[in-house]
This record gives C-alpha cells, sequence and structure tokens, in this order.
C-alpha cells in the first residue's frame, strides 16, 4: 500500500532536518558548550592579560605605580586562569586544546618567576614568557575561528586586538625603562605604536559605527594625539605613569567598545 503523500513529505522535510542538524553540529563539533562569539571574544582576551601581567611585573619591579600595579597583576592573573580553565572546558578540539596546555604552562611559570626577587634576567624571562602567552592565545583564537568558519564584523577583531595593543606599549615602555634596552624592545614598541594607530583610523572612519561607539572612540582618539608620542619617546623615558595609566584607560575603552561592536552585530 502506498504511504499518504503528507507522511512522504514529513520523511522527506526530517530528512532535511537531519542533515542541517548534523551539517551544523559538525561545523562546531569543536565547540562543545557556550556561543562562538563569547568564546572566541574570552580567549581574545587572553592576549590583553598576557601583555598586562608582564606590565605589572615590570612596573613593580620598578617601583613604579606600585599599588596598583600589584591589585591588578592579581586580578589579571586570577582571570587569565578562569578565562583558561572555560577554554579548557568549552573547547574539544585536540589541537586547540594542546595550545591550551601550553599556554598554561607559560602562565605558571610566568607567575613562579613573578614571586622571585626582581631581576634584569627574571624581567626578560617574563617578557618572553608573555611573547609566548600572547602567541598561544592568537593561535587559538585563529584556530577557534576556522573551526567554525566564523565570519564575525572586522571592526570586533579590530577593536579586541586595540585592547592587546595598549598593554603591549605600556610592556616594552617599562621594559626599556628597567633595563632591557635592546634593539628588538624598541623595535616591537614602535610597530605596537604603529599597529595601534592604523587600528584607530579604521575603527574612526567606520561609517556605521553607533553613536555610543563613536563617542568613545572620539575620547581615545584625543587621548591617542596626545599620548603616542609619550610612547614613541621610549628611549628618552621619563613618563611611566602617565603611560600606565593612559594605557590602562585606552584598554578599558577598547574593551566596552568591542563589547558595543558584538551587541550590534547580533542586534541585525
Amino acid at each position: 500500500m502506498s504511504q499518504p503523500y503528507s507522511q512522504i513529505l514529513n520523511r522527506i522535510l526530517l530528512g532535511i532536518l537531519v542533515s542541517a542538524s548534523t551539517l551544523l553540529a559538525a561545523q562546531h563539533s569543536k565547540i562543545i558548550s557556550g556561543s562562538v562569539t563569547e568564546v572566541i571574544n574570552i580567549a581574545g582576551k587572553q592576549r590583553m592579560l598576557s601583555q598586562r601581567i608582564a606590565k605589572d611585573y615590570l612596573y613593580i619591579g620598578k617601583k613604579i605605580a606600585v599599588d596598583k600595579a600589584t591589585k591588578q597583576l592579581e586580578q589579571s592573573l586570577s582571570m587569565f586562569k578562569k578565562n583558561q580553565k572555560y577554554l579548557e572546558k568549552t573547547i574539544d578540539d585536540p589541537e586547540i586544546k594542546n595550545l591550551i596546555a601550553f599556554v598554561n604552562i607559560s602562565e605558571n611559570e610566568l607567575e613562579a618567576t613573578a614571586k622571585k626577587p626582581f631581576s634584569l634576567d627574571n624581567a626578560q624571562l617574563v617578557l618572553d614568557l608573555s611573547e609566548s602567552m600572547l602567541e598561544g592565545s592568537q593561535y587559538i583564537v585563529d584556530s577557534l575561528k576556522e573551526t567554525v568558519k566564523f565570519k564575525g564584523s572586522s571592526f570586533v577583531a579590530t577593536s579586541g586586538m586595540q585592547r592587546m595593543l595598549a598593554q603591549r606599549i605600556a610592556k616594552y615602555y617599562i621594559a626599556y625603562q628597567s633595563g632591557i634596552k635592546d634593539k628588538n624592545t624598541v623595535e616591537q614598541m614602535r610597530a605596537t605604536v604603529k599597529l595601534f594607530d592604523v587600528n584607530n583610523k579604521k575603527l574612526l572612519n567606520n561609517t556605521s559605527n553607533m553613536a555610543a561607539i563613536s563617542h568613545q572612540l572620539k575620547k581615545i582618539n584625543m587621548l591617542w594625539k596626545i599620548v603616542y608620542k609619550f610612547y614613541l619617546n621610549i628611549e628618552k623615558g621619563g613618563l611611566p605613569f602617565i603611560v600606565f595609566t593612559s594605557t590602562d584607560d585606552i584598554t578599558k575603552k577598547m574593551d566596552a567598545i568591542t563589547t558595543l561592536y558584538i551587541k550590534k552585530r547580533f542586534a541585525k
């Protein structure tokens, strides 16, 4: 006996739904819980924290803004560990999990070094470890995007990167003042300032910015026009406290802007 047309149609529709669900599950199989955007944003914040942790250690060692740097270092280490645990729990890709494990090793070694008396050798080790943490965290972000074929707004990615670049500027500024006066320190500093400036112009020139984003970007730009010259004068130095406070202010504002860009993307 032939089946009613409605039953055949239901089977076809069920087959389409199952195929679509299977494809979607395969696409997101590497993310076992949480939204893709949330996971990528948290992984992106790890880049910023890797730089802030090293910066705080160097400021404490140089005995500048000690109270602020000490409190911020404790908070940053705690947040970094919390985020790593979240990523470990959320991501189910063997290669990415290996990178998370490697970043954890670097973070543990950095934290152990930070508890030792300040010295140039320890300061250099902290710098190197923060670079490993940054590189690993960036790889995790890129791998996550590739795994789920994520096509987020380029402005989300740019503003998220600005958070890290601001802290990286402060890190290299104080590294030079602490005695790590090699060519690499100066070159990294100037390259970071240049990249931040390029990104800043890109964000400012985005004609689709909502009013709240434009307002915050204008505030950052007013500050940036003044302080970037201080950053480039790394070899002259003399303004470590201004560098500490201004880069923290920029990081905070850029984090808020990143959140607004994300909300705007999903409001469409």
